[in-house]
């Protein structure tokens, strides 16, 4: 897969809804249950960090809920892109990135979503072929602000940013005109998660899915 197969691909995933789910689960039993929450309230495309030792198995359940595109994110090596692959996952996101990664994506023919904190980061992705990046961590590197600022000499690149983003300040991001979707966690607390509130879930997937994009 070439970089810009990847990110036409990556495109494609961050069009299909403004908010792209960022998930941390500690347990697989109940991943079906929740992606099928998430789809029904209008986020289909679904996040799944390789954060804990249960993820790849997260990854397996969630892949079979129809309606839903399922990716790993906090990829990091050459294996967690592998094993992603392998899981299911039809999509990769990245905090950033390095040649041994992005090559690695590239063998396994896995659409990434790599991450760029700087201009001069999201310049050298975009000279190898990444149109589409991730903005990380979005809040602690300025916020929209910034990543207004990083736009406007790079107009190429489209991004969608993540960490720190909430509901009250998603907005502010999906104004911009390089900004194509977020990532946040809000949409599924843990707390509720543990619970299997599934409705409250869905309830605020079609609360992030309303959110107007620029």
């Amino acid at each position: 897969m070439t970089p810009q197969d990847a990110s036409a691909a990556a495109l494609k995933i961050c069009l299909l809804a403004p908010v792209i789910p960022v998930l941390v689960i500690k347990d697989a039993s109940s991943a079906a249950d929740l992606a099928r929450a998430l789809v029904a309230g209008g986020l289909p495309a679904l996040e799944v960090t390789l954060r804990t030792p249960a993820a790849l198995d997260v990854i397996r359940e969630m892949a079979t809920v129809a309606g839903g595109h399922v990716g790993a994110g906090t990829l990091l090596t050459p294996k967690d892109v592998e094993n992603a692959k392998a899981a299911g996952a039809t999509f990769g996101v990245a905090p950033g990135a390095t040649d041994r990664l992005l090559d690695a994506c590239e063998a396994n023919d896995l659409p990434l979503l790599p991450g760029a904190a700087t201009a001069s980061e999201a310049m050298r992705l975009l000279e190898r072929g990444y149109s589409v990046q991730k903005f990380f961590p979005a809040e602690a590197n300025g916020g929209a602000a910034a990543l207004k600022a990083i736009g406007a000499p790079i107009p190429q690149v489209k991004f969608c940013p993540t960490g720190g983003v909430t509901l009250q300040n998603a907005p502010t991001y999906l104004a911009l005109s390089n900004t194509l979707c977020v990532g946040g966690s809000w949409v599924a607390p843990a707390d509720l998660v543990q619970a299997g509130d599934w409705a409250a879930i869905t309830a605020l997937a079609a609360q992030a899915a309303a959110l107007p994009r620029g």
